[in-house]
């Protein structure tokens, strides 16, 4: 059986042994500061089918972000993307985006994207409030690793940009999600009843972004 590569990394912070896997760091080890490098290759043994899956499922949202050409998508379209010799902020125009060349393609065009999310994102939170009879405090627009949204006890919301690359009912399921933890902070029967009564299709959309998160990236 082939061994699997990884690397180690030491953490301070650790307090247990930690495996991620990254398309970008492959597989990643992350070591309490007094804990034996034994202890990587044995978790990494140990979670071998884990990491394999993983590795298969980034590989599949590889081979689907290559199939999209020169194309981004948004909401479920898919906007074509001129780049701009000079140009340093992207512009869209009907179907298409005007970009930077070069390195700066990626980073502006996720500046674009983050500056969308919050107008895509703030009158649907408004309209599910008001339909909820709830109310939230704060819309923060980050790029978080794990998480598509969250929402604080004090009702702080905030939301993934990434989520402007899925389907649009994805996205409106992930707002009615995070509006029902304004009532229902944990994931207990009663969250998921009140969910389902504002959202019904809340299990097949939520299954879709377990199978394709991975692809939503630039």
């Amino acid at each position: 059986m082939e061994e699997i590569a990884y690397r180690i990394r030491r953490s301070e912070r650790a307090r247990r042994v930690r495996v991620t896997v990254d398309a970008g760091r492959g597989v990643e080890v992350v070591l309490p500061r007094r804990a034996a490098e034994r202890e990587a290759a044995s978790a990494v043994r140990e979670l071998r089918p884990w990491i394999e899956r993983r590795v298969a499922e980034l590989q599949r949202a590889q081979d689907a972000v290559s199939a999209r050409g020169a194309g981004v998508p948004y909401l479920g379209s898919l906007l074509a993307v001129r780049t701009e010799p000079g140009r340093t902020r992207v512009h869209r125009r009907g179907d298409e985006l005007l970009a930077p060349a070069g390195a700066e393609r990626i980073p502006a065009l996720e500046r674009w994207y983050r500056r969308a999310a919050h107008n895509e994102i703030a009158p649907r939170l408004d309209a599910a409030c008001a339909r909820a009879g709830s109310d939230y405090t704060t819309l923060s627009i980050r790029g978080q690793r794990t998480r598509w949204a969250s929402c604080s006890r004090d009702g702080a919301m905030s939301f993934n940009w990434r989520l402007l690359l899925a389907p649009e009912e994805i996205l409106d399921y992930v707002v009615w999600h995070e509006v029902c933890h304004l009532e229902i902070m944990d994931h207990s029967p009663r969250f998921w009843a009140l969910l389902g009564h504002h959202w019904p299709e809340y299990r097949a959309h939520s299954a879709w972004l377990r199978r394709h998160g991975a692809t939503l990236v630039l």
